[in-house]
């Protein structure tokens, strides 16, 4: 599940993000004309770094270069949905150690507390349709372990950036004032618990943090319990932050 959600408070943004919408928010932070416009930020399932992606479909496509193949072949928008995106669901399919019976489970990894009995219908919506350069992106992270900027190869790089390789996000440079509150899962296949705190580790400030050992990707904004366990608390933050009385 990748998603965000921007919502205005005192002139200021109040960032709410989870999954890929992380990725954009932490690199937004980094950025001083950008994080100036956030009063607070509250990320689910955060991911900045990859390196332990242990999600057998995403290291499947990973593995077959299945970014490199779609440039190739001149492919700006992988869908799955459509005859070519079924194509590749297929061959990436075709493999022993990927049980695409159990697709969401083989994206994100075990998830202890949704509701099994709808997950034909979060199928009609997992895996969302994707740009081939995000992907491309994410994966290239993926490979060489890095929070960085998009790498269009050396001589983009210098076109673009002034310099061969493509510039890293510095998670350190966000301001230590901005207050952050990280929910993550010890069940995540996508946002590594050892990922997660390398990210925590490299900030400046002390986000507020919910653990929750038995909880998955798509459990912190899906679970059935998803209200007690996880939303009580990301209420309690955002309304000591933003000073908000409203009921939930």
């Amino acid at each position: 599940m990748l998603s965000y959600v921007y919502t205005v408070a005192q002139s200021k943004i109040l960032y709410v993000g989870h999954s890929q919408g992380t990725i954009m928010g932490l690199a937004a932070f980094t950025m001083p004309e950008t994080v100036k416009m956030i009063s607070s930020a509250a990320l689910l399932c955060p991911i900045s770094y990859l390196d332990h992606v242990s999600a057998s479909f995403v290291l499947r496509a990973v593995a077959m270069h299945l970014d490199e193949m779609l440039v190739i072949m001149g492919i700006h928008q992988l869908n799955f949905r459509s005859d070519m995106g079924v194509q590749i669901l297929d061959s990436l399919c075709d493999d022993e150690h990927l049980d695409c019976n159990d697709l969401l489970s083989s994206i994100t990894g075990q998830n202890c507390c949704f509701n099994s009995s709808r997950i034909d219908y979060y199928l009609e919506y997992e895996p969302h349709p994707s740009s081939t350069k995000n992907l491309r992106h994410l994966f290239q992270m993926i490979r060489k372990g890095s929070f960085a900027k998009y790498d269009y190869g050396w001589w983009g790089n210098l076109r673009r950036y002034g310099q061969l390789r493509p510039p890293s996000f510095d998670l350190s440079s966000i301001p230590e004032s901005l207050p952050i509150w990280m929910g993550y899962g010890g069940l995540d296949a996508l946002a590594d618990v050892t990922d997660v705190e390398r990210t925590i580790k490299e900030l400046r400030s002390t986000p507020e943090l919910l653990y929750i050992g038995g909880y998955g990707h798509i459990d912190f904004i899906m679970s059935v319990k998803a209200k007690e366990d996880v939303y009580v608390d990301l209420m309690r933050f955002l309304r000591a932050q933003q000073g908000m009385h409203s009921s939930y």
